[in-house]
């Protein structure tokens, strides 16, 4: 399934035509059609990303996970996995604010590109977490339960 043909799906979906969706996104007239052939500009690809709350990887098909949101606080996390995610979390988040000139392809990092980084960075540790919870025998891992 190519580029075109998921964006096509999820227009689909949401009951939505291609043409409306280039109006309503401010792309070119039958830019989205190219993605047929071509890979898009990582901008464009983001634009309709957002525009449907999916990721990137899916739109390119890279994953099947549609949202980063999959893993929810409930599949499995002890109460103990919770506050190790978040303390987890809170560092990495405070690495990144103190550190001089964070940049990001050259452009200063806002606030909200570390919300985001922050998001793709919390569904990295608890996919993590949970994957190693599935295949780390009970008796070597380091819980007190």
């Amino acid at each position: 399934m190519t580029t075109f043909d998921r964006v096509k799906t999820l227009a689909h979906e949401q009951k939505i035509s291609i043409s409306e969706l280039e109006r309503q996104l401010d792309m070119g007239k039958n830019s989205l059609y190219r993605w047929k052939k071509q890979t898009p500009s990582s901008d464009t690809l983001q634009k309709v990303a957002d525009y449907f709350n999916v990721t990137t990887d899916y739109l390119l098909g890279r994953s099947t996970q549609k949202h980063f949101h999959n893993i929810k606080d409930s599949e499995g996390f002890t109460e103990k996995d919770r506050k190790d995610i978040g303390k987890r979390m809170e560092d990495i988040r405070n690495d990144l604010t103190n550190s001089d000139g964070l940049m990001f392809s050259g452009e200063p990092l806002s606030e909200e590109a570390l919300d985001s980084l922050m998001d793709a960075m919390e569904y990295i540790v608890k996919h993590t977490k949970k994957v190693n919870k599935k295949y780390i025998p009970k008796k070597y891992r380091k819980e007190a339960e």
